[in-house]
């Protein structure tokens, strides 16, 4: 069995986001889609004194009709701004300069896209989660849109099993992945708590923060969980 992960590139994700990487035998960033204005591309949630605040890389033309690959930042500001925020979100965690450290290495990329790849990189090489095939669709030649592009590229690099978060639902064709010899598997987040009960705040703030709060010791709140397609699409009903 290969299991195949495709994704957007994203900013320090949530780690629901690393539940579903580190189930990965190969993982393709679908880095040339278009760029979705108020997706999680460049965008990220921080706690900062309980409350969950927005981080944004503001983006050249408001990224419009801009494929990710293509996406400029507005300035160079919005480092020091996020920096800033990060300090004071993560400044009572034991582990934040390992954080920190990890947000330095993103944000000096050149292009904003190796900035959003990393982000992920980076944190799931840090907790030992890292894929060991890693691919990006706009150097694989995989052209269409749609499911029938993402069955192409599972296929491109011989996955047998495709693992998915909940938006593919809306479109997906769980029957000619099947056809194709293709299992489709949804993810089933744990949403784990970390760290003390008062720093706690949501699970679905930037990965940076489960880091700082436990360190190596992250990788034991990712519990990673699946769905086949029909037992998913059961529960949403």
């Amino acid at each position: 069995m290969t299991r195949v992960v495709i994704s957007q590139p994203m900013y320090f994700p949530w780690p629901g986001f690393f539940e579903q990487m580190m189930l990965a035998d190969v993982y393709i960033w679908l880095d040339d889609a278009q760029f979705s204005k108020g997706s999680f591309t460049n965008r990220i949630q921080v706690n900062i004194n309980g409350h969950r605040k927005w981080m944004t890389i503001p983006l050249e033309g408001k990224g419009t009709m801009t494929p990710i690959s293509g996406l400029r930042a507005a300035g160079d500001t919005w480092v020091a701004s996020h920096r800033e925020m990060l300090r004071q979100s993560l400044s009572r965690l034991p582990a934040r300069a390992a954080a920190l450290e990890i947000f330095e290495k993103a944000t000096s990329e050149t292009l904003l896209v190796d900035c959003l790849v990393q982000s992920a990189a980076l944190p799931a090489s840090y907790i030992g989660i890292a894929p060991g095939v890693v691919r990006r669709s706009s150097e694989m030649g995989v052209s269409g849109a749609s499911w029938q592009r993402v069955l192409d590229l599972v296929k491109a690099v011989g996955g047998t099993t495709y693992l998915t978060g909940h938006g593919a639902a809306a479109y997906m064709d769980h029957e000619a992945f099947e056809r194709e010899g293709v299992s489709v598997e949804y993810m089933d987040y744990s949403k784990t708590p970390w760290g003390n009960a008062e720093d706690f705040v949501s699970p679905y703030v930037t990965i940076l923060d489960l880091i700082a709060a436990e360190g190596k010791g992250a990788v034991d709140c990712l519990r990673p969980r699946t769905l086949g397609w029909r037992r998913f699409l059961e529960t949403r009903s």
